[in-house]
């Protein structure tokens, strides 16, 4: 397998690890971790300081992105950058129906308990040491910033500085709470979305209708629902989003031999937003990144009862849901139905380890630098003001010029001005 590569200015460079499935356990089952180190051609004998990405999630690789643009870029003109895969995604060993099929749902959801950050954090530390480095930078992006106050808490002798986009999370409420807010967050863009375009409303409850009144499959063969179409309004806390979710909605449907029917293009586009039939560790994990010693039980489907404004009707308003997972999500998905049992089992959990120890935290030293959007629907504002307010050596830059995916739109413009902060940070007295 080749082992490095050169594009444009930036020097590909990749690195297989074999770490524990159970840090707690150096002795037992193996899983693999891949990371790809990327550092500018001209600088490669240098000896650069080192950071760590960490990606948003759970359950998605780190980015296949070009060292010339963006946030990657900034980067770039002083770090030596390691995209790390974390456990069970792209290159690592993998998390899929078919890679957990020889197990029982009692062992797939004692093997998906490593998978939080807790373990992706020990595996950072892992490769750390493993690659003779005395401290490095860690930078993470939503879910990514949840791994660094998890690494914050364990290792922060291991850390240099710290950025955070869009990620600061509470360290202390329980899911419940995070999805009283984001329901709010989500009834916010909603409202905000069909207000700039009026005509979406219709359009949604004329789909919604064909659904409840047709048997509709997506082309992998999955019948396709209302609870479905609900989901793609995770796209309204992004930016530049709205328009194109109304140019999906607008070409829903086509006319065959005098007859509306859903057109092949648009349930194509629908089962391309699915991100969960193929990262199921996503939906899986997903509300158990808020637990700690206590389990979630489907908090997002229990909360959701409080909001009935979101359970479809015929007559009533259309509302789409946002970054929700959904116990009926692993009956109807086809790659999550086999891991139904286990999702139950973990939805059930009670017993999950602290991810963040707020003692720790409060006594912090390494300089964190962060970005919190104000209107963000994933991350609530009020929760990471909160939090930071109890970590010292942190400056939080707030606004609301960007959604969540801000460093997908001016990474390097935000980079640079955290880079700025965190050399700020660097200056005052320990």
């Amino acid at each position: 397998m080749q082992t490095s590569f050169i594009d444009g200015t930036t020097l590909y460079r990749q690195h297989h690890f074999k770490l524990p499935l159970d840090h707690n356990n150096p002795n037992g089952q193996t899983i693999a971790v891949f990371a790809r180190e990327l550092v500018d051609v001209t600088k490669d004998k240098q000896d650069l300081p080192w950071l760590v990405f960490f990606q948003g999630g759970p359950g998605f690789q780190s980015p296949r992105v070009s060292g010339e643009s963006g946030w990657l870029k900034r980067l770039l003109q002083e770090y030596r950058v390691l995209l790390l895969d974390q456990r069970g995604t792209g290159q690592s060993t993998e998390i899929s129906q078919d890679t957990l099929a020889h197990l029982s749902a009692t062992e797939q959801a004692a093997y998906l308990a490593h998978f939080r950050a807790d373990s992706i954090v020990r595996d950072a530390e892992a490769i750390r040491v493993k690659l003779n480095i005395i401290q490095w930078a860690t930078f993470g992006q939503s879910f990514g910033g949840f791994c660094i106050l998890t690494y914050l808490s364990l290792f922060p002798q291991s850390l240099s500085r710290c950025y955070v986009t869009g990620g600061i999370p509470s360290t202390t409420r329980p899911a419940d709470d995070v999805y009283q807010a984001t329901y709010k967050r989500t009834t916010d863009k909603n409202n905000a979305f069909f207000a700039q375009f009026p005509a979406a409303q219709q359009m949604c409850c004329d789909i919604a209708e064909y659904l409840s009144n047709n048997e509709v499959f997506l082309p992998n063969g999955q019948p396709f629902t209302v609870e479905q179409l609900q989901l793609i309004g995770i796209n309204l806390g992004r930016c530049n989003a709205n328009l194109a979710l109304y140019y999906q909605l607008e070409s829903a449907f086509i006319t065959v031999n005098g007859c509306k029917q859903l057109s092949y293009n648009f349930l194509n586009q629908m089962q391309q937003e699915q991100g969960y039939l193929t990262n199921p560790l996503y939906a899986i994990l997903h509300e158990s990144i808020y637990c700690q010693g206590t389990a979630s039980n489907w908090s997002a489907h229990r909360v959701r009862e409080q909001y009935p404004q979101f359970n479809y009707q015929t007559g009533k308003a259309f509302m789409f849901t946002g970054e929700m997972v959904y116990p009926w999500m692993f009956e109807q998905l086809a790659t999550l139905k086999p891991l139904s049992e286990a999702a139950n089992l973990l939805a059930e959990k009670y017993d999950w380890s602290k991810l963040y120890d707020t003692n720790v935290l409060s006594q912090n030293k390494v300089p964190l630098a962060c970005v919190a959007y104000a209107d963000d629907m994933f991350v609530e504002f009020d929760y990471t003001r909160e939090t930071l307010a109890n970590i010292p050596m942190s400056n939080v830059w707030i606004t609301n010029e960007y959604e969540h995916n801000g460093i997908g739109v001016e990474g390097e413009k935000i980079l640079s001005r955290l880079i700025t902060m965190a050399n700020a940070l660097d200056n005052l007295p320990k």
